[in-house]
């Protein structure tokens, strides 16, 4: 844990800071209403989670998860489809897979562990809920630079080889995610991305998965 943060529940007052962080970090996107982080809180209270300052309470970061079975879904699905319009109203509480939502840490905190901790509480939940794994998807900032002359599929193998580094997807290597497939479409506003997304996930070493719903990385994407 970084010195002087904590990691708790988001509640009603972290709103306007969570609200606050979206409008930095996605400038591109509309943030969060109060209305969606009450809907959030409403359906899954247990996966929302904020890291704040120990000493004023406010809000450096944020991590929304929600329980889905991805296999009532398609796996190039958008972000809006996945979390019915950021309301997370299409959670399942027997789902077998917890969904990263959302990470994001304000940008005057960003680079010390932050997004790291954040991570790990929501691998706990993981854990103790008895899932199999969490799923999300990594932005791809650095590769509308590479587009032109690079197709994705190869620009990400060239950031897990480690030839290149991506903003966003190598911190998700780096804190134990692995790249499944890409995704277009996912964020459409995302230009840093060239509109594209990497599927990431985590399987909990806990519990594996059940054989029908084998781990494979391949065009049929991830399962339950």
């Amino acid at each position: 844990m970084p010195p002087d943060f904590r990691i708790r529940l988001l509640a009603p007052p972290d709103y306007d800071g969570v609200i606050g962080i979206c409008r930095l970090v996605y400038p591109a996107e509309e943030p969060y209403t109060p209305a969606e982080l009450d809907a959030h809180r409403r359906v899954f209270p247990e996966g929302q989670f904020v890291a704040v300052a120990a000493d004023t309470g406010a809000v450096a970061g944020a991590h929304f998860t929600l329980r889905l079975r991805l296999a009532d879904y398609h796996v190039d699905d958008p972000w809006d489809v996945l979390t019915a319009g950021g309301s997370f109203l299409d959670h399942d509480p027997a789902g077998p897979t917890l969904y990263g939502a959302d990470i994001m840490v304000h940008p005057a905190h960003q680079h010390h562990g932050l997004a790291r901790v954040l991570t790990d509480r929501a691998r706990d939940l993981v854990r103790a809920e008895r899932l199999w794994r969490m799923v999300g998807a990594s932005r791809l900032p650095g590769y509308a630079a590479y587009a032109p002359a690079m197709g994705v599929e190869e620009y990400v193998a060239a950031v897990r080889s480690g030839r290149l580094s991506d903003p966003a997807l190598t911190v998700h290597l780096r804190d134990g995610w692995a790249a499944v497939r890409p995704v277009r479409g996912y964020l459409p506003h995302d230009a840093e991305s060239a509109g594209w997304a990497e599927v990431i996930q985590w399987v909990n070493p806990d519990c594996p998965p059940p054989p029908e719903l084998a781990l494979r990385a391949d065009p049929a994407g991830p399962g339950g």
